[in-house]
């Protein structure tokens, strides 16, 4: 009979269960989170578990890595649906997770979450850094600023190539406070210089990429954007409809029906919260900054008209997620569509 395997998963342990399709227990125990204590463990079932299921979780790429390449058939499920299923239990431990997670797995009764490539993961660490650096950076930045308005120092607006200089500039006759403040400063200096080097090489990466220069020419998005999309797509083929995108990455609003009630809000805001970020960046850029005419331009300006800047920002951010998912499956460039004669330039 087939056996079906759930896992546990926490930073030092993992709690393994293996049970019948009827649900019938054959094993129950720990293994150490690593990928050869884990394998060492479900070795001895190997030829009968049909299906090995593991909760998403930051280890989970990883085991989940080592398992495939044994040949184990494993997934990785939803959070979410997992936590609710597992929620029915009286007692929530890491032995009756694994249980639950078993059931689960026999009962065929999970959602999948697609578990990206080895590439699209060391790209998108590269663009959590980047965006560490930026945030560490600007939060330094607004400390300084707290720190001198103390003391009747005012910044005021100043580019960022001359922050450093206005500031020694500043402090230049106050020894004890230059004392407390240059630190963060060069603090500072350093994550500027090392967020530039992220940005040469991401810069570099998303020119020698055939699929980022299609992205490319869409006015609003660069290299870091691009980059950004098709790391946490990773593989495009995965969505069967394009327009499946923007709720995958949040940008879809709630809906609540109930009886009679039937409510739509604000975005979910669920999935990457870095793509869907770099989107609304994105839609910004392209209806404020770009000048030639578009199709997309032109439905947005209406749309704003309408419902206003933020709302309309949201709604193309929701469109670039489904043109950029059909331009690449296409292999095709932004089609920005013909002007109509009386068109006037934003």
């Amino acid at each position: 009979m087939a056996l079906f395997a759930g896992l546990d998963i926490s930073l030092r342990t993992i709690s393994i269960c293996i049970v019948e399709a009827d649900g019938t227990l054959v094993w129950e125990g720990k293994s150490l989170s690593e990928p050869a204590a884990l394998i060492k463990a479900l070795t001895p079932y190997r030829k009968k578990i049909k299906l090995v299921g593991l909760e998403a979780c930051p280890l989970a790429e990883w085991l989940y890595g080592a398992l495939t390449e044994c040949r184990f058939n494993a997934v990785c499920i939803e959070a979410r649906h997992a936590h609710r299923f597992l929620s029915s239990r009286p007692n929530k431990t890491d032995r009756n997770d694994a249980r639950g997670i078993a059931d689960m797995m026999r009962l065929d009764h999970f959602k999948p979450v697609h578990v990206k490539s080895r590439e699209s993961q060391l790209l998108r660490t590269t663009l959590a850094a980047r965006k560490t650096f930026i945030d560490h950076m600007l939060e330094i930045e607004q400390a300084i600023r707290g720190f001198l308005k103390v003391y009747g120092l005012k910044l005021g607006a100043i580019h960022r190539c001359n922050f450093a200089a206005k500031v020694e500039e500043l402090v230049a006759d106050l020894p004890e406070l230059r004392a407390a403040i240059w630190p963060l400063v060069e603090a500072r200096n350093m994550m500027r210089k090392q967020a530039k080097e992220l940005d040469r090489q991401l810069g570099k990466r998303a020119r020698r990429d055939d699929v980022c220069k299609r992205l490319m020419t869409i006015p609003g998005v660069g290299p870091i954007i691009s980059l950004a999309y098709k790391a946490t797509i990773d593989d495009p083929s995965r969505f069967k409809r394009s327009k499946a995108v923007p709720a995958h990455l949040g940008l879809t609003p709630r809906i609540y029906q109930s009886g009679e009630i039937d409510r739509s809000g604000h975005i979910s805001k669920c999935g990457d919260r870095l793509l869907r970020h770099s989107l609304y960046e994105a839609a910004n850029a392209h209806m404020r900054l770009t000048k030639k005419w578009s199709t997309l331009r032109s439905w947005g300006a209406k749309l704003t008209k309408r419902v206003g800047t933020k709302k309309a920002l949201v709604a193309v951010a929701r469109k670039l997620a489904i043109i950029m998912h059909r331009m690449w499956m296409e292999n095709s460039d932004f089609e920005f569509g013909a002007a109509p004669r009386n068109a006037v330039k934003a």
